[in-house]
């Protein structure tokens, strides 16, 4: 049964959607609302359905779920069908959708990332700092040596802006000491990455750092307490060194590009399903109605009353921010707090019935 078959439920046909076992992505995590996530998971659980229908089930304002499935139009993760006078919206399959989302960001064509590089380091315009203020780190090793003596006089912010796709085994080593250090001593860190290809965020971070993403990235930097900033001598090979500038103006101009970039960067994590912990009544309670009992017969087997069932659920659905138990199971279901449910659209009334 299909949310397309509401006209049917609403004239009293039993039905009992169920979830399928196939997992649902999170869309969030490619930059698209809350909204559209859950229209889009309860479309492709549940089948094709208006806009009305959407937001009946879901509790939210037909406005909001009509902006939220135009959002997804955009990005190829729904399509329409007309029928008679009504328009159903039908979930495109999850591994096409997720195959258009990857390709959101192409890999940079390598003379790009030069452009941007050249870019950049021309808006400093060196010619015009004292020789003095720049340093000539030859080598890798000896970069490392430097950013090494560097973070280890640092007390109040790091900056960094990694430009790698993928950042290689032996970089990681050596950087993971030298982020535990500056996070021991109270010292900010904020990092600027490449929005993954795959959409996944599998990146090892410091805990404690602050991470955003950008679909580009004009250079690799470091900014150490805003009074030195290093760069790589050559973009298309790291063993080239790197050259340090301790130029108060050049220094600020990398600073203030970074915090430009950093306004408008998103953080990876912000939509992501959050880990959601239940206590022992809200498992055997979720548990025993999401397996199909009624409350009454949820709260006999348990050894509780109707009104506690009633009031732990709607105590639960404040805490996660949901407004009926429609949308409670689907945020569960999403972050495996329970197993998914078999969900009846009926169920959706406020539970502060008595």
């Amino acid at each position: 049964m299909t949310l397309a078959q509401g006209p049917a439920t609403r004239q009293g046909a039993a039905t009992q959607p169920r979830f399928g076992p196939a997992v649902v992505p999170s869309l969030g995590r490619w930059g698209l609302s809350a909204h559209a996530d859950l229209a889009y998971r309860t479309l492709a659980l549940l089948g094709p359905g208006t806009s009305r229908l959407l937001a009946r089930h879901l509790g939210v304002e037909v406005v909001r779920i009509s902006r939220a499935l135009d959002e997804l139009a955009a990005v190829g993760a729904v399509r329409i069908r007309v029928q008679g006078r009504s328009r159903y919206w039908h979930a495109v399959a999850a591994d096409q959708v997720l195959s258009v989302l990857q390709q959101r960001r192409a890999p940079q064509p390598w003379s790009e990332q030069l452009r941007r590089h050249v870019a950049a380091v021309s808006s400093l315009h060196l010619e015009r700092i004292p020789t003095a203020a720049v340093c000539r780190l030859p080598t890798r090793p000896a970069a490392r040596t430097r950013i090494a003596e560097l973070v280890a006089a640092e007390r109040c912010e790091h900056l960094a802006i990694n430009t790698e796709d993928v950042i290689s085994a032996d970089a990681a080593a050596a950087a993971a000491p030298l982020d535990r250090s500056l996070l021991s001593r109270g010292v900010r860190m904020r990092m600027l990455g490449l929005t993954p290809r795959n959409g996944s965020h599998g990146k090892r971070l410091p805990t404690g750092a602050d991470y955003r993403e950008a679909a580009s990235l004009p250079l690799k930097l470091m900014v150490f307490d805003r009074r030195a900033a290093l760069l790589p001598a050559d973009p298309a090979n790291f063993e080239a060194g790197a050259v340090l500038l301790t130029d108060p103006d050049a220094v600020g101009h990398l600073t203030q590009l970074f915090y430009k970039i950093w306004s408008t960067a998103r953080d990876p994590y912000q939509h992501e399903v959050p880990t959601i912990m239940l206590s022992a009544r809200e498992q055997a309670i979720v548990s025993r109605l999401s397996a199909g009992h009624s409350e009454a017969a949820a709260a006999a087997e348990l050894g509780l009353s109707r009104r506690t069932v009633v009031y732990t659920l709607r105590a639960l659905m404040d805490r996660l921010g949901v407004d009926n138990r429609f949308q409670l199971a689907l945020v569960l279901g999403a972050a495996r707090a329970v197993p998914l449910p078999d969900v009846c659209p009926s169920t959706t009334r406020n539970t502060q019935e008595s």
